[in-house]
């Protein structure tokens, strides 16, 4: 009798224990699928690969994690593919953007629902009518046009622009090493002149919360036309990492990622 009543007893316990296992194991599940997916969108004249660094560290702290692959062919044109990416996702989504990829973030958040901010890395952050030539033409520093390589035509006459490989580390990235800057420059992908010069539609920065986070060594973008845009953006969070060049998620993605996840945590 005293041998059934243990054997009970114990059923009991490891019944007790399953419960509070899948309880436990729901509650965590629960929790990683109520955060954000984080979108990241790359620049012009780099692809994917720019977030290799910062996509280890979101995805080690639980964040579901889509690198988009940007046309860079037109501001409207790159904002609806990711729009349409954003759109296949449920649940909320954090909007990521680098250098030229900030121009399409502010466009494409514009009619998606579960956008809940936007992170400009090192990012343009247009206002409606601006283009990318025009924001970098507003305050000296930049020296991504003296880093150009010669135009190439396309067949409908427009023209798509790359940089030098032998110029690459310059306006881009100074504080990597050498090897890592010679492959960015034969992997970098060309955007049209006309992505470029097209005019803004309306700002998504103006009605979504936005972060900043830059290099106060930007050769492309100057540091006074980030803390201009930020300031006009009135950021929640903008963050200045000393000595970082244009790519600082590459060469500090700690920095940049926590960036990325205070905008995730924030309500």
């Amino acid at each position: 009798m005293k041998c059934e009543i243990k054997r009970v007893l114990f059923g009991w316990r490891l019944a007790v224990t399953a419960v509070a296992a899948f309880l436990l194991a729901s509650g965590a599940t629960e929790a990683a699928s109520s955060k954000p997916t984080i979108v990241l969108v790359h620049g012009a004249m780099a692809d994917s690969s720019s977030w290799n660094s910062v996509i280890p560290i979101l995805s080690r702290d639980g964040y579901t994690v889509v690198a988009v692959a940007d046309p860079l062919r037109s501001v409207s044109g790159d904002a609806a593919a990711v729009a349409s990416v954003v759109e296949s996702i449920d649940g909320p989504v954090v909007l990521v953007g680098h250098s030229y990829g900030g121009s399409v973030i502010t466009n494409a958040a514009l009619n998606s629902k579960n956008v809940r901010a936007l992170v400009y890395v090192a990012a343009f952050a247009p206002d409606k009518g601006e283009s990318t030539f025009a924001l970098i033409s507003k305050f000296p520093g930049s020296e991504l046009g003296a880093a150009l390589a010669k135009p190439i035509a396309l067949p409908d006459g427009s023209l798509q622009l790359c940089v030098d490989p032998a110029k690459f580390a310059g306006p881009f990235a100074a504080d990597l090493p050498t090897e890592q800057v010679a492959l960015m420059a034969i992997t970098q992908r060309p955007v049209t002149e006309t992505a470029l010069k097209e005019a803004s539609g309306a700002a998504a920065w103006k009605t979504l919360p936005s972060y900043f986070v830059y290099g106060a060594a930007d050769k492309s973008i100057p540091p006074a036309l980030h803390d201009f845009m930020a300031k006009r953006a009135h950021a929640r969070e903008v963050v200045v990492v000393q000595g970082a060049s244009h790519v600082v998620m590459l060469s500090h993605p700690a920095n940049v990622a926590e960036v990325i996840e205070e905008a995730a945590q924030a309500h």
